[in-house]
């Protein structure tokens, strides 16, 4: 089920940013495999110009990753559309861990489409400014936490589903235990300098792996920022 939000007229943008090229962009995912109609609902909702820069927005609806600035990058559509499928395969999850807030648009598609969000960012530059997109498009089912990655949030754990918006070097063991039996982790794994983005379902007698592809994604860093 699609939590649908009802989003404020002045997110909506005009020309470059408005509903229509949001539609085409839409188009270009489904020609390019994306096929989970609730996906690309959910991609048609958000509006990624509100995501970047404002110099940058009338790129917003490219299928291509952009600068955000302090070395990091909002995702390409395809990419964010792809590790959303992942996580909604097999069923709908109630409550997502996201690890690199980022931008935050990651977040804001996850939150269309699940009960609860919780995302946590290590540059607190990158989550101030997420906090506000959040709020100013009224997305208050997402929880933030200003905290390393690595560390997943055991809190709040287990989670039905993880993302991670950077590369790990081999697959994340804290954040597999804070999956829950069923769980889908999709993680960026860089082995050799080359990046596989994989989904790993948790299971009674360990983890089932899939490889979704060749990605290029920022490294996954410790600590704080």
């Amino acid at each position: 089920m699609i939590h649908r939000r009802k989003l404020k007229p002045e997110t909506q943008g005009i020309g470059m940013t408005s509903q229509r090229t949001r539609n085409r962009l839409v188009e270009r995912l489904r020609s390019k495999g994306i096929s989970d109609e609730r996906v690309l609902k959910a991609i048609s909702t958000i509006p990624r110009h509100e995501f970047v820069d404002e110099a940058l927005s009338s790129r917003a609806y490219e299928d291509t990753a952009l600068p955000i600035g302090l070395s990091q990058t909002i995702s390409q559509p395809w990419v964010v559309a792809r590790m959303t499928e992942a996580i909604l395969d097999g069923g709908t999850p109630q409550k997502v861990l996201e690890v690199g807030t980022g931008s935050g648009y990651q977040a804001a598609v996850l939150a269309c489409l699940v009960s609860q969000v919780f995302t946590v960012e290590r540059i607190e530059e990158l989550l101030k400014l997420a906090r506000r997109r959040f709020h100013k498009l009224g997305l208050n089912n997402i929880f933030t936490r200003y905290a390393d990655g690595h560390l997943g949030w055991p809190s709040q754990a287990p989670f039905d589903g993880i993302i991670v918006t950077a590369a790990s070097i081999g697959v994340p063991a804290e954040l597999i235990q804070q999956l829950r039996i069923g769980g889908v982790l999709v993680v960026p794994v860089e082995k050799g300098g080359i990046q596989r983005l994989m989904a790993i379902r948790r299971t009674e007698e360990g983890v089932d792996e899939e490889d979704l592809g060749g990605v290029i994604f920022v490294p996954m860093l410790s600590g704080l920022s």
